[in-house]
């Protein structure tokens, strides 16, 4: 393996999604992970001493991308439309090349995630976003529509089962019910005091 440590390291969590994904969480030992590569455990431990870890590092990017979403959400007016771009945003992370296979492991494996640090990180991302979403309407249905809006892009990626889709049109559905969502929640209230 003559890559470079970034690149051995995106080689691993590629290789250990797949595996997962195929075989499961839990049926899958690091042995076999080695193996698919063509290296030694020892080899893979240089990188990764755990399944967790690896685990942990596909999420760690994807928490940093949620943060980075967060973050501009905060800085905007709480408008529908920072709701329909935040959004936008977001689909644009779900529908990045890496994702389906990443989406595909978070679906087939949440129970193990669950029981990790990772998968509390990204209930508690998520649970962010979906507060971004609802800014100036703090109703529960508006809570519920904002966390549904944001399940309604990335559950697209196993909801979703009509063959020969292509991602731009899964996307677009995805879109398409998501901002129907967006629609029932409520602008924020003018401050009396302003006018």
């Amino acid at each position: 393996m003559r890559e470079s440590t970034g690149g051995t390291r995106e080689r691993i969590q590629a290789v250990a999604l797949e595996l997962f994904t195929e075989q499961g969480y839990e049926r899958t030992s690091l042995r076999e992970i080695a193996e698919r590569l063509n290296v030694t455990k020892a080899a893979l431990y240089y990188h990764f001493k755990s399944k967790d870890e690896i685990v942990n590092s596909l999420v760690e990017d994807r928490v940093r991308r949620i943060d980075e979403l967060i973050a501009w959400a905060r800085s905007q007016p709480p408008t529908r439309a920072t709701r329909r771009a935040l959004l936008n945003m977001y689909a644009d992370m779900m529908f990045a090349s890496e994702q389906p296979s990443v989406m595909r492991f978070f679906e087939q494996n949440q129970t193990v995630l669950k029981s990790l640090s990772a998968g509390m990180q990204m209930r508690e991302r998520m649970l962010g976003l979906a507060d971004q979403l609802c800014q100036g309407d703090k109703s529960p249905a508006a809570q519920l529509r904002a966390t549904l809006t944001l399940f309604a892009v990335h559950s697209s990626w196993f909801a979703v089962r009509a063959p020969h889709i292509t991602d731009q049109e899964r996307k677009r559905i995805a879109l398409e019910v998501a901002d129907e969502l967006l629609a029932g929640i409520g602008e924020p209230e003018a401050d009396p005091a302003q006018d």
